[in-house]
């Protein structure tokens, strides 16, 4: 092994640490008092940016995937393509994009014309977001909801299409007596 380091990667390291530590750090303050629990089968309608109204109830019998991001979070941007691919590989799951910002639907359009993501997107009022899940304490944060319409799994930071397909496989097991 290569004892010396180069001060470069160290640099470079450090910075998408950082940076991934500011977004996971973010904190929204609630505007109301938020249950003590959320719904097991959340509900969830918003209208994209180009794909018409997504709607959670609509996407029973397959799994979904529901990605909370932002245009400024480096880490989001990156696990973009991974969501994108493993959307178009998997014929049992929709991903959809909530940007939770406070940006113009304009400016939002500029974005996505110069890096087009593949699934819906949509922007979420960060004053008013959807109820029946989390307010995000971090970017990116990720819901996995399983066939049936309930939360599979919750994700905080990137996550990868390895680290979906190996929740879905799990959730998907039998469960033994022994459990």
């Amino acid at each position: 092994m290569n004892q010396t380091m180069n001060p470069r990667r160290v640099v470079i390291a450090g910075c998408a640490r950082m940076l991934w530590l500011l977004c996971a750090a973010l904190t929204v303050p609630a505007m109301a008092a938020t249950p003590a629990t959320k719904p097991t089968h959340p509900t969830l309608r918003v209208e994209t940016m180009d794909h018409g109204a997504f709607e959670l109830l609509s996407k029973r019998g397959q799994w979904v995937v529901i990605n909370f991001w932002a245009t400024w979070c480096a880490p989001c941007l990156k696990e973009i393509p991974e969501l994108a691919a493993f959307d178009a590989e998997r014929k049992d799951v929709d991903v959809v994009g909530l940007a939770y910002e406070e940006i113009e639907p304009a400016a939002m359009r500029e974005f996505l014309a110069k890096r087009p993501i593949a699934y819906p997107v949509a922007i979420i009022d960060t004053y008013k977001p959807p109820a029946d899940f989390d307010i995000p304490r971090g970017l990116p944060m990720t819901y996995l909801i399983n066939p049936s319409g309930a939360v599979a799994k919750r994700f905080l930071g990137p996550v990868t299409a390895a680290e979906l397909a190996s929740a879905i496989t799990a959730a998907s097991a039998p469960k033994s007596n022994d459990d």
